[in-house]
Order: C-alpha cells, then sequence, then structure tokens
C-alpha cells in the first residue's frame, strides 16, 4: 500500500533520514557509523565536511573527528560528480568503480584543455604510485614537486587534474590534512580491505543507502546525487528489495526506508546551523521542500555551485551565515531571508554557540543593522 504524504510530512521524513532529528532505527556514535549510514557525504569544503559531521555528532568535537579521521573511520576521495565525499574505507574502490566511469569519459576533454595527454595522466599516475609506497602520506605540494621532477607539469590547474585521475583511478585517495596542508596516501594502502561487491549488488547498496540518508527521494535524485544513468538508478531502486517503502509526495512517487513510516511526523520548530557543502542541500536537485525558490540564489549566488551555509529552521532555509577565525574566537555574520524576531535570533545564536564549542573558541556574532 502506498502511503500519501504532503509536503510537510515528506520534509520532516526527509530531515529524519539525514540525521538531522532523531531517527528510530539510527543511532550514530561515531565518524564511521555517520558516513556508514549516508554511504557518502559532500566534502569538497573539508571544514564543512567537519561540521557535517560534528554536528551530527554532537558529543564529539572538532578535534575528535579529526581524530576519528586519522584511525581511518572514514576517507576523501571523488567517487561521484567529480567531488570530493567521505566514503567509507572499504567502500571507496567499488563505489570509485561503480560511479567513477563516467567523469574519467570525461576527462579527456579536460585534458585535452590542459594540453595533457592520457599518457601523461597515465605516467603521473605511475610517479604518485611510487612516491606514496610503502605506507608514504605526501602533501599536495610534495605531490606536484615529484610529477614536475618527473618532467610531468602541474601549472595551470594541470597539478589538481592528475591528483584528481589518480584518485578516481583508485591509486591514491586524501587522507587527513596536517594543519591547513592536503596529503595524500595510496588507497590500498589506506584501505587495505576492500569490500567487493558485484555490479548489481553495488548499485543496490548505494541506493539503500541513499534512500535511507535521504528519503523520499526518487530515481532522478539518486541519477543526480551519484552521476549515474538514470537506467542505473532505476535498476539500483528495483534491486533494494523490502527495505524500502513507496510513497507519493505530492502526487509523485518516491521511495523511502520503509521503518520510517511508522514513526511519528509532527511539526518540529528545530533551529539548526548548517554548513554549505551538507547532504542537506547538496543531495538533492530538487531542493523545493527546503528552500523557497526565491532564495537560491543567496544560497549559490550566481549559480557558481559554491553553496553558502545556512540557517535552518523547521526544515526551512531562513538565513545564511559566513565565519571567520582567528586563533580564540569564530566571527559569524548571520544573514536572515526572513524577518527573525527576537527570540529567535537568541536561538541562532544558541546554534552558532554549538558551532563555536566545535571548534573549540569563543564566539561572536554580527547581525545586519
Amino acid at each position: 500500500m502506498t502511503v500519501d504524504l504532503d509536503g510537510r510530512e515528506a520534509l520532516a521524513l526527509r530531515m529524519t533520514s539525514l540525521l538531522l532529528r532523531p531517527h528510530p532505527g539510527a543511532h550514530p556514535a561515531t565518524v564511521a557509523d555517520v558516513v556508514e549510514w549516508f554511504g557518502a557525504m559532500q566534502a569538497q569544503d573539508l571544514a564543512s565536511g567537519m561540521w557535517s559531521l560534528g554536528v551530527r555528532l554532537p558529543a564529539l568535537d572538532h578535534d575528535e573527528v579529526h581524530a576519528a579521521l586519522e584511525r581511518r573511520e572514514a576517507l576523501r576521495t571523488w567517487p561521484m560528480r567529480g567531488t570530493v565525499h567521505l566514503v567509507p574505507p572499504r567502500d571507496a574502490r567499488w563505489m570509485l568503480e561503480l560511479t567513477g566511469v563516467r567523469p574519467l569519459t570525461s576527462a579527456a576533454t579536460r585534458r585535452a584543455q590542459l594540453g595533457l595527454t592520457e599518457a601523461d595522466a597515465d605516467r603521473a599516475v605511475d610517479v604518485l604510485g611510487a612516491a606514496l609506497a610503502g605506507g608514504g602520506r605526501l602533501t599536495r605540494a610534495r605531490c606536484l614537486a615529484a610529477l614536475e621532477a618527473a618532467g610531468i607539469g602541474t601549472s595551470d590547474q594541470r597539478g589538481y587534474h592528475l591528483l584528481w585521475y589518480a584518485s578516481v583511478r583508485g591509486v591514491t585517495c586524501l587522507a587527513p590534512s596536517v594543519g591547513t596542508e592536503q596529503t595524500f596516501a595510496l588507497l590500498d594502502e589506506w584501505a587495505p580491505a576492500p569490500r567487493r561487491p558485484e555490479r548489481d549488488e553495488a548499485l543496490a547498496l548505494l541506493a539503500q543507502r541513499y534512500v535511507r540518508s535521504h528519503g523520499p527521494v526518487t530515481a532522478r535524485e539518486f541519477a543526480g546525487w551519484t552521476g549515474l544513468t538514470l537506467t542505473d538508478a532505476r535498476r539500483g531502486f528495483a534491486a533494494t528489495g523490502g527495505a524500502l517503502a513507496t510513497v507519493r509526495v505530492d502526487g509523485e512517487e518516491a521511495l523511502v526506508d520503509a521503518a520510517l513510516l511508522d514513526a511519528p511526523r509532527p511539526a518540529v520548530d528545530d533551529l539548526l546551523v548548517l554548513p554549505g557543502f551538507d547532504e542537506y542541500l547538496l543531495g538533492f536537485k530538487d531542493r523545493s521542500l527546503m528552500l523557497d525558490a526565491a532564495h537560491k540564489n543567496a544560497i549559490v549566488p550566481g549559480g557558481n555551485g559554491v553553496f553558502q551555509a545556512t540557517v535552518v529552521r523547521g526544515g526551512r532555509v531562513v538565513g545564511t551565515w559566513k565565519r571567520s577565525l582567528d586563533k580564540a574566537r569564530v566571527t559569524v555574520r548571520v544573514l536572515p531571508l526572513v524577518p527573525l524576531d527576537g527570540p529567535t535570533r537568541e536561538r541562532v545564536e544558541g546554534a552558532l554557540r554549538r558551532y563555536a564549542e566545535f571548534l573549540g573558541r569563543s564566539l561572536r556574532v554580527d547581525w545586519p543593522d
């Protein structure tokens, strides 16, 4: 039996799926728990990725999340859409093989623009593999220096492309940063015990994780999130079995974790401050449940792909915020998109205090005049 949901009910389920509200079947306590739940979490911007974990793990601070990444509870690589995600280490290889095919195919065009050949890219993979062998872990600068020493030019974005290519090929991955410096390691050494599902099993596993962590969603949303074809997205949905349930959201069929349908769906007036690159918005093509169309440009100014951090009330975006850091303090400027009264502003500042505590800093909040 298909359950009919209105937008408010669908949004309540989605906020629960995203682990932004208590979930009846998921009680994550570690970084590994959260990343396993999602399957992959946007982490193009490292600071955003850290707070995406912190907001879902209120018992942990920034140093504890970083320590978890050093313990290899998750790693960062480019499995989908050519962008960086946090993934479970044992799943990195099959995810790259499943979702990295199309980005690798389209990379030939980018190589031509950069004046690189396929032979250049393959030689760069060999150079990086040799430089990192034996448990080595090199900063981005040292990786680029190794390429230059081998006669492979890295200027004008060539270096970034070659580092990306080596990771999508499954040779390297991003290890935790050292200070502010990005570091790379060999995927086989950082994640030495990969899971090896068959292709249909991999599609089903990724589909199930996406639905349980973002639902209710459609196959089109899954295709957009993964970069897979719509045919493969539908194939993944069809292979998930009874763990997912069909619902209709304002007349359109979608899938959701079946365990959520028995959970209460009350209207919740919660208030969150979320990073810009969070699955809350990045996990969807259609963001209308969370975001008014009139506010789209404020969230992604000029459509440049750089998402602003958001203030979210009752599941809906009501403002943005920007931070600046010094040694002891984080200063946050809040830019409301709707009128926020005094008590609501106090709640925003309370949510930002949690963020400041996560960073181990004091807080200053600036509001527009």
